[in-house]
């Protein structure tokens, strides 16, 4: 009897499992008509040929910023930028080094800011004195000037006082900071909200429209390497779910000095930071790139982002962070710029550099002269178009064939070359896309692709 039951149990759930345990493998991915970018193997079910992904480097443009001024110097930095309406803002630390790297001045924090991105002014704000005179463009001088990391508050919540926030470390942890206009700030208290941490990095935090919360991200020192840990919070002052970062699997145990992690405005489901790779021995620091689609879990790249080569003095002790923020500047729809720091403890003033990305172009699908194809996994779409983001070499292609769940042929384009970013697919044969589900089979040579949505 008991036998008898076992096998009608065992038969069951093996029909079970022939019947429903593939399609719950095979659940689709529910994009939508958002727009996603090739920076993991998110959307990836297989890949055959010369065709892998790639990691890509943002190419150096002018110096931007030189901290001159006397309560400036060669040690000034954690800089932070973000946009406000039509204004770009800057906030960062003014701090000098001598030749046997003892402080100069005391520290102090800074704020600059301009119309283009490119070009920034020192305003004259008469707020603070600094020997003398408050004729300078100093926004803060007491607790949490080593590393006051501001932002701009989107909260829809956040009081009129408060629409921008900061974060600096103090005694026992980081203290929660206020302004109306980003230039006079106030202590919103004086007792630390995150306290497990060693935080002496730039530690950050920002509201997360997605998610409806505060995120931070702050300097940790686990498994015997700096490293990162997050948080959220409803109010910026109760932080709860703190957790240590975790990557892909293989990824090496290396430390991480700060983050710059941030949302990706084009497609704000994803996290893209910036952590610095710093060697104990030499001192020296390279920014390197990681994403992530839950705030927590990371995919890190090994190369570096800006290496200590590019373009130059960036090859000394701690002289090559990433800046935290990015921008699309007016007139220049296709590029991101990123700014990054050089010339720390040298003779002469530190710089920021900046740096321009191709829009989406962090990392990209590349295939060889040989040629690659990419199966996408199942696709839960809603849109008309298929819109892509790629670039063709000399000689070079890319095609996409839309299949249905049999794995049948129901779309297939002509051949796509040249550069477009958000280029609408062209069809020979037309898979008559509005929604459901569809794989996607893209057929690359000498080619790199950075995204797709529908629309």
């Amino acid at each position: 009897m008991r036998d008898s039951l076992a096998r009608k149990l065992f038969c069951g759930a093996v029909v079970w499992c022939c019947f429903f345990g593939p399609a719950l493998a095979a659940e689709p991915l529910d994009i939508g008509s958002r727009l996603e970018l090739f920076v993991d193997d998110y959307l990836i079910d297989k890949t055959t040929g010369d065709l892998q992904r790639q990691m890509i480097r943002p190419q150096p443009q002018d110096v931007v910023f030189v901290t001159d001024k006397p309560w400036e110097g060669n040690t000034s930095g954690y800089y932070t930028y973000f946009q406000d309406g039509d204004t770009y803002r800057m906030i960062y630390r003014g701090w000098q080094h001598d030749a046997q790297k003892k402080a100069a001045h005391r520290e102090v924090t800074c704020y600059a800011e301009s119309r283009d991105g490119i070009h920034w002014r020192k305003p004259n704000l008469g707020l603070l004195e600094w020997n003398g005179s408050k004729e300078n463009n100093i926004v803060w001088l007491g607790r949490g000037t080593h590393n006051f990391t501001a932002f701009r508050d989107t909260n829809p919540r956040a009081a009129a006082g408060s629409k921008y926030k900061a974060l600096g470390s103090g005694k026992g942890g980081l203290l929660p900071f206020e302004s109306a206009d980003c230039k006079q700030w106030k202590p919103i208290q004086d007792k630390p909200v995150i306290t497990h941490g060693a935080f002496d990095s730039q530690n950050l935090a920002f509201w997360d429209v997605d998610r409806n919360e505060y995120r931070a991200y702050w300097r940790f020192f686990g498994n015997g390497v700096r490293s990162i840990r997050t948080a959220t919070s409803k109010d910026f002052i109760h932080w709860e779910n703190e957790a240590d970062l975790t990557y892909s699997e293989g990824t090496p145990t290396e430390h991480l000095y700060t983050n710059a992690i941030q949302k990706y405005f084009r497609a704000p489901h994803l996290f893209v930071g910036f952590p610095t790779r710093y060697e104990p021995k030499s001192q020296q620091v390279e920014p390197i790139l990681m994403t992530s689609r839950n705030g927590t879990h990371f995919h890190r790249y090994a190369e570096a982002v800006v290496p200590r080569t590019a373009p130059r003095d960036r090859n000394h002790n701690r002289s090559n962070y990433m800046a935290w923020g990015m921008f699309q500047l007016p007139g220049k729809p296709q590029e991101i710029s990123v700014y990054a720091t050089e010339n720390y403890y040298e003779p002469t003033p530190g710089r920021v550099r900046r740096f321009v990305y191709r829009v989406d172009g962090f990392a990209a699908l590349r295939a060889g002269s040989k040629g690659g194809q990419a199966t996408t996994k199942p696709l839960k779409f809603k849109g008309e178009r298929l819109l892509l983001n790629y670039v063709t070499r000399k000689g070079g292609s890319l095609q996409v064939e839309a299949l249905n769940s049999s794995g049948d042929v129901i779309g297939a384009s002509k051949v796509l070359q040249g550069d477009a970013i958000d280029s609408p697919v062209t069809w020979r044969q037309d898979p008559q896309l509005k929604q459901g589900v569809v794989r996607l089979r893209l057929t690359l040579k000498d080619a790199d692709l950075f995204s797709l949505r529908f629309d």
